[in-house]
């Protein structure tokens, strides 16, 4: 564990040390806030603020959508398309994730004979720690493979981009610094990294054994209600771990499930088709459930703000909806795969190897737990200010050096590998706004406009799809709602589709062979996505139709008339008082 502290220790202080050396610079924002429409200063050149753009409308007066993804595409000498085929290729990446890990084992395999038969092994070495020799193409194949590093590798492809288009492009050479100054403003400045920290300390913390055993207490509790067994584990951990997430935050609570449906549920080797219905379920519910507030999933807390979506809104118009979702989807797989549930329990009767220490059933005292459910609190109240959760981390991993004997390894493989993931994410997403913004505004129809919101929620993370709809002026409450509906509908469809599932699929890939096929999740999540999508649409509610936004400016507008009429009676009186006195 300690080396692991030692790499969080120095990513903590290289954050530190570059955030004071970012504070120092000076820079000028290359576009200021309020220019084309911005709410804060941009620094580099690209991408362009949709602001920026003419409108290419058509006769009828709307958006002329090939028109204007035609002219946008060819701005900046053509960045904006270079920038969205290199996403479309990451895409396309995470779907041949498989094929390369395949190949990883084909080539480890032979190398492994070759090895033996040449005396290059471990054991016909010498040294007493001596090393089997690596396969450089096996080691290289699985880096490909490994879904969570594939977004950060296709930036680098997007880097020599920004220096070909804003550097060498017209300067040759000698725009080598103007090529790496333009990458320093967007990567320093430009792309905001607070969720992808955010989400790898929530998942070191919430993935600790205090945590969640204190999780499995709780959702047991309901399990035994029901038997105890693996349908009634299965049952609890898919429907209250989501809706434990509007609280908990959803990286959270998908942490937690994923660690207990791996024990509970895919340590006893379901059938295939069985745990791809479970994972696309659990992704599908995480991404719902953290609806019933206002600060817990990513998709809301885009648009919470700007658009008025409070705690009232979000529950009565999203949660409620959400939960009753929830459970239909949940009833509709248990019968499905009812028969399967027997099978599990038999396979958990034969199960007498002895227990490893990780997973050792000894009590944990209450203090310590508290201690960990504090620091997760602590860590979702100041889940903007990195500031706070960093150092609140910090303490928190000093904190289990010393209860050691009650604690596992405090795991950071898989957050940090997560944490890459959405950085990568974020960095291709900003500039993916010249397309998105204009589909989404061109479509008049909210059922067709939650559709289409679904269908790019499951190309792009769905907080990039709310962001920028936040952006657009002029949305009508029913497009507001359907853009949302959609967004957080479809998050459940891919893993790149909300920012918890590469954390799910991090925890639960090991018990898929060959990782997990991109194709084969969305099928599984097909039908809870179809049940989520018409419960938000078809159940009817006050704030489908009455938008928030129109209360409060109706509100501000009454105080400012009753401001102006009281300061017109003041004034009035001033200047009476003043005649009066005048003609006395």
């Amino acid at each position: 564990m300690s080396n692991y502290k030692h790499l969080i220790f120095a990513m903590m202080a290289l954050i530190g040390l570059s955030s004071l050396a970012m504070a120092s610079a000076e820079k000028q924002p290359f576009y200021k806030a309020g220019e084309y429409g911005l709410t804060a200063d941009q620094f580099a050149e690209f991408p362009l603020p949709l602001g920026y753009y003419d409108k290419k409308l058509n006769e009828d007066g709307k958006i002329d959508l090939g028109e204007t993804l035609s002219y946008r595409s060819k701005q900046q000498n053509g960045f904006n398309l270079v920038a969205s085929i290199i996403f479309v290729c990451a895409i396309l990446h995470t779907f041949l994730a498989g094929f390369f890990v395949n190949m990883a084992h084909h080539h480890q395999e032979v190398h492994e004979v070759r090895i033996k038969k040449e005396g290059r092994t471990a054991c016909a070495k010498p040294q007493d720690d001596a090393k089997d020799d690596v396969s450089f193409k096996a080691q290289a194949l699985h880096f490909l493979g490994e879904v969570e590093v594939i977004f950060g590798l296709w930036v680098a492809a997007l880097v020599i981009s920004i220096y070909y288009f804003f550097g060498f492009l017209g300067e040759g050479l000698d725009g080598f610094l103007d090529g790496y100054h333009q990458v320093q403003l967007y990567f320093g400045s430009d792309v905001n990294f607070i969720e992808p920290v955010f989400v790898v300390i929530i998942m070191a913390i919430a993935a600790t054994r205090p945590v969640v055993r204190f999780a499995e207490r709780v959702i047991g509790s309901i399990a035994r209600l029901f038997g105890g067994g693996p349908a009634a584990w299965w049952i609890s951990i898919i429907t209250i771990a989501p809706i434990l997430g509007s609280f908990i935050t959803e990286p959270a609570a998908m942490t937690i499930a994923a660690m207990l449906l791996g024990k509970r549920f895919f340590d006893k080797n379901p059938p295939a088709n069985f745990a791809y219905a479970t994972l696309g379920l659990l992704f599908v519910n995480i991404s719902v459930g953290g609806t019933l507030t206002h600060f817990a999933a990513p998709p809301v807390l885009m648009i919470a703000n700007t658009w008025n979506f409070g705690l009232d809104y979000m529950f009565l118009n999203f949660g409620l909806k959400a939960v009753v979702g929830i459970l239909i989807a949940n009833t509709i797989y248990f019968f499905i795969y009812k028969k399967h549930f027997k099978a599990l329990a038999e396979e958990n009767g034969r199960a007498n190897h002895r227990p490893l220490w990780a997973d050792r059933e000894d009590s944990i005292p209450f203090f310590v737990t508290f201690v960990h459910m504090a620091f997760l609190a602590w860590t979702v109240l100041n889940a903007h200010d990195p500031p706070l959760f960093i150092l609140g981390f910090i303490f928190f991993l000093g904190f289990t050096q010393t209860t050691g004997h009650h604690q596992n390894e405090v795991s950071m493989k898989s957050p940090l590998l997560v944490g890459f993931f959405l950085a990568g994410l974020v960095i291709h997403g900003k500039c993916q706004s010249w397309w998105i913004e204009p589909l989404i505004t061109s479509i008049d129809n909210r059922y067709i406009l939650m559709i289409g919101s679904t269908v790019l929620t499951a190309f792009n993370d769905n907080a990039a799809i709310t962001y920028l709809a936040s952006q657009a002026p002029g949305l009508s409450i029913g497009a507001k709602y359907a853009i949302l509906a959609g967004a957080v509908t479809g998050g459940g469809l891919t893993v790149i589709a909300n920012a918890p599932n590469p954390a799910g699929q991090s925890i639960l890939g090991k018990y898929f062979k060959g990782g997990v096929v991109p194709f084969k999740l969305m099928k599984a999540a097909l039908i809870p996505t179809v049940i989520m999508g018409a419960c938000f649409m078809l159940i009817p509610s006050k704030g489908m139709t009455e938008d928030p936004l129109e209360n409060v400016e109706h509100h501000d507008k009454h105080a400012e008339d009753t401001h102006d009429a009281e300061h017109t009676d003041v004034t009035h009186g001033a200047s009476h008082d003043d005649h009066s006195g005048q003609s006395h």
